[in-house]
């Protein structure tokens, strides 16, 4: 029997979001490498890594999306102000006068 596909791999599970699984196949090193076959396999592990990173970052700003969406939303239903994120960060550490609305 082979030996399993080695992979790198993230999961990511919510209670209010739905669940994701990121990875990559990853090529095995095997026992006896050379120093160049182990700095060649470390460099496409610091690859995979840096792409796996991509993937789980680009799925987690995608949940945050969904989060804020429904939280104006449910604010929005129960007549709470909505926060304005990038005005709140173009504010930050500033004292701002209110404006009547």
């Amino acid at each position: 029997m082979a030996a399993p596909q080695p992979s790198l791999a993230a999961a990511y599970t919510s209670t209010t979001n739905a669940p994701f699984t990121v990875s990559l196949p990853q090529s095995p090193l095997t026992s006896g490498a050379s120093v160049a076959d182990k700095s060649t396999y470390l460099a496409e592990l610091r690859k995979s890594v840096t792409a796996l990173q991509a993937d789980v970052n680009r799925e987690l700003t995608a949940r945050m999306e969904e989060d804020k969406a429904r939280d104006a939303s449910t604010a929005a239903a129960s007549g709470k102000k909505v926060v304005d994120d990038e005005k709140e960060e173009e504010n930050y550490g500033e004292e701002v006068q209110e404006e009547d609305e």
